[in-house]
């Protein structure tokens, strides 16, 4: 079955496709005959309960610096009657941008299927969904409270301090137990975000390696040992560090095995995991990343997957 495929992601004109998992996913769907449209979450409008996207269809190819070709001007489309699918795969910040995106894409669930579901996307930030598993993560506080996180601290010794709604390892410090700066990162906090912040136990075994899992309905497909650049703690490729092959560990299984059923119970297609010392850290939802270079280690084909996750979705509910 030919499928029309509108994928909600950034400017296409500017992703490395030698690593873009969204452009991975684009690959495989037209691979398979699906036809592809591209717009951005700020195309996005609702007018008398119907969703539309100003969107333009587009072929790509595995080609640096030419990598996609527009098929035709950029249209409005209605989005429960020309798409079949939408991914949302435009990257965070997790802000009121993205969360209205979400309630708008939910208006059209009900006749195609918006991967990953957008109103479960929104329900499971990645730093919250987490503490649903409390036994599988290092010791962790979520406050606005100078004096509760300097008591972590001295419970703990040495934290890192991220802020919730964060990606791509941007503004994550480690503060040792003698580090004076705690106060002042506190209140930068503060300024700068309305939320509360994340303290989590350090765990130093993230030099060795930060792994992402990816799960595809709950089930995992594979995964990568991320490492931190020298003097860095931040593992994330975004933010230097590097990709090695891995496999999982009992623990790591364990992990998937508890947190996979549920997953897949909310539409949650695409999720990847980040594990550190048989710890449970995030649960990412939103963009994952990681398809290219669990794919290039293992001679895998996740986006196929994913892909045929997707089909059998399509396939329980019916002809459109």
């Amino acid at each position: 079955m030919t499928l029309r495929i509108a994928v909600q992601m950034d400017r296409i004109e500017t992703i490395n496709v030698a690593g873009d998992s969204s452009f991975a996913l684009m690959e495989e769907a037209q691979a398979r005959g699906h036809t592809l449209f591209h717009y951005l979450a700020d195309d996005l409008s609702a007018e008398n309960g119907r969703v539309r996207a100003l969107a333009r269809p587009l072929r790509v190819m595995n080609q640096i610096g030419n990598h996609f070709e527009w098929l035709g001007e950029a249209r409005n489309i209605d989005l429960a009657d020309d798409a079949d699918v939408v991914l949302m795969r435009q990257d965070p910040p997790f802000d009121m941008g993205y969360i209205t995106a979400t309630h708008l894409l939910e208006q059209v669930q009900h006749a195609t299927l918006v991967v990953n579901d957008p109103a479960e996307v929104r329900n499971a930030p990645e730093k919250l969904f987490v503490l649903r598993f409390p036994d599988l993560m290092p010791p962790t506080l979520v406050t606005k409270s100078l004096a509760e996180a300097m008591d972590f601290r001295a419970r703990h010794g040495a934290i890192v301090v991220k802020p919730l709604y964060g990606n791509a390892g941007a503004a994550v410090f480690l503060i040792d137990k003698t580090d004076g700066n705690l106060p002042a990162l506190v209140e930068l906090f503060g300024s700068v975000w309305r939320e509360p912040f994340m303290v989590q136990a350090f765990l130093p075994d993230v030099a060795l390696g930060d792994k992402r899992i990816v799960l595809v309905d709950g089930v995992p497909t594979g995964a990568i040992n991320r490492l931190p650049k020298q003097g860095e703690i931040r593992s994330n490729l975004a933010a230097g560090g590097s990709a090695q092959p891995t496999d999982l560990t009992p623990r790591e299984q364990e992990i998937c095995a508890r947190i996979g059923p549920e997953l897949k119970s909310r539409g949650l297609i695409f999720v990847g995991i980040d594990v550190i010392a048989g710890c449970l850290t995030e649960i990412n939802v939103t963009s994952p990343t990681g398809l290219r270079a669990i794919d290039r280690f293992n001679g895998t084909n996740t986006p196929a997957r994913i892909w045929d996750a997707i089909d059998a979705r399509i396939a329980g509910r019916g002809v459109k």
